[in-house]
Formats: structure tokens, C-alpha cells, sequence
């Protein structure tokens, strides 16, 4: 029997001899639980122990089975609260009967100030970790708007950071032991992407909406991803090599963690300021499938709306960034598989700006982004025009936030909006120059602050220079006179680029190329 049996049959049986009926932490007070979708109630007792759940004047009943484990579905509802959700449990021997004549012993969970609304799942790495006024200096609007942040009907969770070897049944919380709602106070450390998203679908949808944040900042794709999934794509066996590398250095690793712990201990002692060193990841973090198992996993039996997701950054790296799409794809349709309530909208923000170094591609990464829009029911939030060259975390998230919200206002609740700058769709050459076409370019397209810039062409070489870019109608055509012969076409490719394409609507081009 290996360990992970063993402690888990200890635990078991604890709980078993206990006779006491639980429930994970994400089912708690002052949830808000799906919409329109079956109310699913899980936890734990002892086995065989019969366990009733009563919520919106429906009661059903369920056993226990042999490990404890007990599950069971209500009847799905509309928008509306609050209520209160009670879970009791009988002991296996008065359940069965018993002494007719003995009184019936009963645990007893009520979980009050339920609403049912909308739930999405925030997650990522530290962009979408942000916090309204806390991390990284806070969102530049946090100031005006964290004292309007009381909000009943906007409920937020905190899911503790774990990395695991091995899928997690329950999530340890942060901040709080359960779902709160938003006050000036819980908004605070809570993601500030995923409250502003919040915000604008409360008031549009004028329902419930429920947020978990489940977030770990530099952090990458591959361990926010189920490692079965990953190992079943075989174009992804780079991620084991990359991350058997890593574990080779393990060592180096801790020895480095331990100096620089030692320096700043007699930096402190010697009264001088601390000293600063470059960021390098966590290990545990960064194994394939362990955020899943300790962060995401635990979510999945809770039905959602769908999902936010901003992450990126620690994907940039030359040899990571070209696999990041085959990485992501494979992390949205599993994700979508382990949840089992179909495919729901997944909106993702393509990362910003910044100078970076040479060791990183963050224009490829862009790219691998944009290619995963073909998958359904996704959208990108470009951010290309709000970020800091000079800071890896800028501030503005409210942007962040209305971006991915006019997403989910068309994806997820059907709005006929544009919610997207212009996509590309195919270039044609024409003799000297090459027109470039797009998607979503409501009301035109625009350059901002004058002429367009950002546009570079190559001839059949491959090799890009800057060009000169007009927009004609709904196209851009591009020329340059070191090329004769444009074959190819290429918009914002820089780690931080200089472009200023719009539409009509104020929403920013996403980089591309047109070369494969």
C-alpha cells in the first residue's frame, strides 16, 4: 500500500469513527452556486450513513459508500437567493432501524446566505493575482473604487496556493475560511481583474456572481494542466524535458535559496537594506499538473459559468513560447472534460507589453495565444495598449476587466456586441504591397496618435523589415521599399512593440504574423 492509500484510509477512518458529516471548504456560507444547472452537494461520513440535503424546499437523500464518500444532485434553478442549504447525516444502525424506541442522533451542516447566480473560476498567474490594494502596489483605479467595492451580490473565494503530486479531494482557502461577499475590506486582496469582470457582469446581468480565485504568480501553463493530459499529447514531451532539467538543478536551487537567505539575514543584522536577487521559480510550482492537482482539481465537482484566465508571462521563454498553444489547447479541453458541463466559455487575456530581454519572446507567445482562438467558445481580451514596458505587472485592470467582460457579454450571455480589436484574417499580395484583412473591425479601423505604426513586410527571404501601413476601408495595406515582392506580413513583433490599430469601437489589434 503506498503512502497517498495510507493516509488517505487514515483519515477515512478518523472521519468514520467520528460519525460526522462534512462538507469540502468550497461548499460554505455565502456561496453562490450555478444557475440553471443541477445544485451538486458532496462531503464526507461514515460508511453507510444516510445523508439528506434539503435547499429550496427540495430534500434528497444519499448513503454514504465504503470510504465515506457520499455524493447527490437538486433540481437546477433560476437566479435568486438567499437560502438556506442544510446537509444532515443518520448513522448507518438508525438509519437501518435500530431501537425504535431510542432518540435519532443527527449531524447537522446549515449553510446560510446562498445565492444562486453565476460562477467563474479566475486563475492564471500574477497578472490575474493582482489584488485590488494589495500585491504589486494595487490597481491605479483601486483608490475610487475599493469604497464602493460593498457589494452583496458579488461573492468571492480564495483558494490557498498548494502545488501536489497527486489530485487534492479539497482546497485549503485563503484570507478567509469560505466565500464572503465583497466589501471594501475583502475586496482589497482579491484579484483586482476578477473583481472588475464581477462588477460589470453583476450589473449587466443583474444576478449573482460568484468568483474563485485560484491564482499563483509566475507560475506556468504546464502545471495549471492535468499531467495525464499533457502526456497523452505526445508534441508535448518537451514539457517533461524542460522540467527534468529543472530537477536536475534542484540542488543548485536550494543551495541558491539558502545563500540568499543568509544575506539578507546579516544585511538585516548589520542594519543595511535587504538585498535584492533575480526571480527564479519555485520548483514545486512549476511541475507539470501540480497547481491542477492542488488548486484545480478540487474545484471541478463545483458547476461553473465558465472561466477567466491571464497568464503567459512565464511561458515566454524561447524554448517554451512556440509550444504554448499546443500547451494551452490541451488545458482548456481537459479543463472543460473534468468539469463535465459541456464547454463552457473560456476567456483568456493575451499578455501586455514589456521590454523583456533576449532570452524571451514574448511577440511568439502573443501568437501562440491568437492561434488558440480556435477552439470554441473562447476569446482573447489584446492588451497590447495597456501595459508597462517597464513593469511586468501594470496597473490597470480595469480595462483587464471590462475587456474580458465584453467577452463573456457576447460568448457567455448571448449580447450582440463587438467585443473583440481587429483579428487577423488572411493577407494578400498585390504586386508591391500586401492588404491585410480582419476580423471584428466594427465601425472601421483607426490608427491612434497619427500614422499607423508597428507593420513590417518580407519578401519570399523571410526577412522582415519595417514597412509603411494605410488603412483602405477595412484593410490595411502595407509596402516598403526594400521589398519588391511582399510575401509576408507581421504587426506588433517585439516584446514591447510600438502599434496603435483600432477599431471603431476602441479596441486594439492583436499582434500577428502571417508567416508560418
Amino acid at each position: 500500500m503506498n503512502l497517498r492509500v495510507v493516509l488517505v484510509v487514515g483519515l477515512l477512518s478518523g472521519a468514520m469513527a467520528k460519525a460526522e458529516v462534512t462538507l469540502p471548504k468550497i461548499l460554505s456560507s455565502h456561496m453562490v452556486v450555478q444557475r440553471d444547472l443541477p445544485v451538486h452537494v458532496w462531503g464526507w461520513a461514515s460508511a453507510g450513513e444516510e445523508v439528506s440535503v434539503t435547499f429550496r424546499g427540495e430534500t434528497r437523500t444519499t448513503r454514504a459508500e465504503k470510504l465515506g464518500r457520499w455524493s447527490l444532485y437538486l433540481k437546477p434553478g433560476a437566479a435568486g437567493g438567499p437560502f438556506e442549504l442544510t446537509v444532515k447525516g443518520v448513522p448507518a444502525t438508525q438509519a437501518a432501524g435500530g431501537d425504535a424506541a431510542a432518540p435519532v442522533s443527527t449531524d447537522s451542516i446549515t449553510l446560510d446566505d446562498v445565492l444562486v447566480g453565476d460562477v467563474w473560476v479566475a486563475s492564471g498567474q500574477s497578472n490575474m493575482e493582482f489584488s485590488m490594494g494589495g500585491g504589486f502596489g494595487g490597481a491605479d483605479t483601486a483608490a475610487q473604487d475599493l469604497p464602493k467595492a460593498g457589494v452583496s451580490n458579488i461573492r468571492m473565494l480564495i483558494v490557498k496556493r498548494l502545488a501536489s503530486e497527486y489530485p487534492k479531494d479539497d482546497i485549503d482557502t485563503d484570507i478567509w475560511p469560505g466565500w464572503t461577499a465583497s466589501t471594501p475590506e475583502t475586496a482589497k486582496n482579491f484579484s483586482a481583474v476578477a473583481w472588475y469582470f464581477a462588477r460589470e457582469i453583476e450589473q449587466r446581468e443583474h444576478v449573482p456572481v460568484g468568483v474563485i480565485d485560484s491564482t499563483w504568480g509566475g507560475t506556468v501553463a504546464d502545471t495549471w494542466t492535468r499531467m495525464a493530459a499533457l502526456g497523452e499529447n505526445g508534441a508535448l514531451a518537451p514539457v517533461f524535458t524542460q522540467w527534468g532539467k529543472m530537477t536536475e538543478r534542484e540542488e543548485n536551487e536550494l543551495l541558491r535559496g539558502k545563500d540568499e537567505q543568509r544575506q539578507r539575514d546579516e544585511a538585516k543584522a548589520q542594519g543595511k537594506p535587504a538585498p535584492q536577487f533575480p526571480w527564479h521559480p519555485q520548483l514545486t510550482s512549476w511541475g507539470p499538473g501540480m497547481l491542477w492537482n492542488g488548486m484545480i482539481a478540487p474545484l471541478t465537482p463545483f458547476p461553473i459559468r465558465g472561466v477567466i484566465w491571464y497568464q503567459g508571462e512565464s511561458n515566454s521563454a524561447m524554448a517554451r513560447a512556440p509550444l504554448y498553444k499546443q500547451v494551452f489547447s490541451t488545458m482548456i479541453e481537459d479543463w472543460r472534460h473534468e468539469w463535465g458541463v459541456g464547454d463552457f466559455p473560456f476567456l483568456y487575456v493575451q499578455i501586455s507589453a514589456f521590454k523583456s530581454n533576449d532570452t524571451e519572446n514574448w511577440a511568439e507567445l502573443r501568437e501562440q495565444q491568437l492561434k488558440t482562438l480556435e477552439l470554441r467558445n473562447t476569446a482573447m481580451a489584446v492588451t497590447i495598449d495597456i501595459g508597462n514596458p517597464d513593469d511586468v505587472h501594470p496597473k490597470d485592470k480595469v480595462d483587464v476587466g471590462h475587456r474580458l467582460a465584453l467577452a463573456a457579454r457576447a460568448i457567455a450571455y448571448g449580447e450582440d456586441i463587438n467585443y473583440s480589436g481587429p483579428v487577423f484574417r488572411q493577407a494578400t499580395p498585390e504586386g508591391n504591397a500586401i492588404r491585410v484583412w480582419f476580423d471584428h473591425h466594427a465601425k472601421g479601423l483607426m490608427a491612434k496618435g497619427g500614422a499607423l505604426t508597428g507593420f513590417e513586410v518580407a519578401g519570399a527571404d523571410g526577412k522582415f523589415v519595417p514597412a509603411t501601413a494605410t488603412i483602405d476601408g477595412n484593410e490595411v495595406v502595407v509596402t516598403s521599399d526594400a521589398v519588391a515582392e511582399p510575401r509576408f506580413v507581421r504587426y506588433g513583433w517585439a516584446n514591447s512593440p510600438q502599434c496603435n490599430l483600432f477599431n471603431g469601437e476602441g479596441l486594439p489589434a492583436s499582434p500577428f504574423t502571417s508567416a508560418e
